[in-house]
């Protein structure tokens, strides 16, 4: 007899966002830019940031919100992965941290560094640990505290990122129906002199020169990224819709990464979706890097947009080039209230 394949499914989702907001009015005060300006090209209103404390301050947030919501715990999970561009530290990693305050004494951790796309490289993995047999509780949690490698003086990036946590965990779905059905991941190391933070690696360590110079900031070429994105995040997403035989009015949402409201915009009709169907917090946010995805997902389901059955696919566009898409039936019913 063939034995159903073990597949991995999200049984909690929880996100965090600092309090303290960053509006496009208070950024017209700092460079050159205004709110018209900045909402018509990218979508964004406003953004978080996190004033005080590290990643790992946002990861925590985000655990302890998916734990009120879902009445799940966390201090047996077995793995716990963070995607992440802004780690509290080179090592040890952000995971660790993570892994000894939440107190999951018996798991093991790592950081992935995949810029906008982290979260979903992050995902895929998590999912190959639970269906191949070896662990049965993998948290995987996506946040960035981006306005520690933003230049408040540059107005090509500073509107465009903010500070945030979002945590999702895989455990064996009971119907294999459900959980992550498929994935398309990609990447692009061409792409690297568009989009970067040249230094504080081994290639340029810190040092009164490159401090000077800027270059413990992002860098990014607005134009050349956008080309490839819009193409690349739309293109992914409408490869798991084919490879699945979906349709537009098969998929009941669409979580793409929150980089740039055109993006989007071009993602969803080349998947033939409504408006109504595509999940969009950019306007509060801002680009929050490895945690978009997760914290539309938390936000969705803890409104009770999001159901149990739907099918949603998750698509993102990062640095590295990095890209991809996830299809997933969502299998959590209603959430319990914090």
């Amino acid at each position: 007899m063939k034995m159903k394949k073990r597949r991995a499914t999200i049984t909690a989702v929880g996100h965090f966002a600092p309090e303290k907001i960053l509006t496009n009015a208070d950024l017209e005060k700092m460079v050159d830019t205004n709110d018209e300006w900045i909402r018509t090209r990218t979508g964004i209103r406003e953004r978080r940031i996190l004033e005080h404390g590290a990643t790992s301050d946002l990861c925590i947030g985000a655990v302890e919100n998916l734990v009120a919501t879902s009445g799940k715990t966390v201090e047996d999970a077995e793995v716990v992965i963070v995607a992440t561009v802004t780690p509290d530290m080179f090592f040890p990693a952000t995971a660790c941290i993570v892994q000894e305050k939440i107190g999951a004494k018996k798991a093991w951790g790592f950081d992935v560094s995949a810029a906008c796309s982290g979260f979903l490289y992050s995902l895929v993995l998590g999912a190959q640990f639970i269906e191949s047999g070896s662990y049965s509780k993998v948290l995987v949690i996506g946040a960035d505290k981006m306005s520690s490698i933003v230049d408040y003086t540059d107005r090509n990036t500073c509107i465009l990122f903010g500070d945030a946590g979002g945590a999702v965990l895989l455990e064996p779905s009971e119907d294999p129906g459900y959980g992550l059905l498929d994935h398309r991941l990609y990447s692009d190391g061409t792409g690297g002199d568009y989009l970067y933070m040249k230094g504080g690696g081994s290639l340029n360590p810190a040092s009164h020169q490159t401090v000077d110079n800027k270059m413990h900031y992002i860098f990014q070429d607005g134009k050349a990224v956008f080309k490839v994105a819009v193409i690349g995040m739309a293109e992914v997403s409408a490869e798991v819709m084919e490879r699945n035989g979906l349709k537009g009015e098969d998929v009941a949402w669409l979580v793409p990464h929150q980089a740039n409201q055109r993006i989007i915009d071009a993602t969803a009709d080349r998947m033939g979706l409504d408006r109504a169907k595509v999940m969009i917090n950019i306007d509060k946010y801002g680009n929050t890097t490895a945690a978009t995805i997760p914290l539309c997902l938390s936000e969705w389901w803890q409104c009770g947009k999001l159901k149990r059955g739907q099918n949603i696919v998750l698509s993102s566009f990062g640095a590295g080039y990095t890209w991809g898409a996830v299809l997933v039936k969502w299998s959590l019913a209603n959430p319990s209230k914090p």
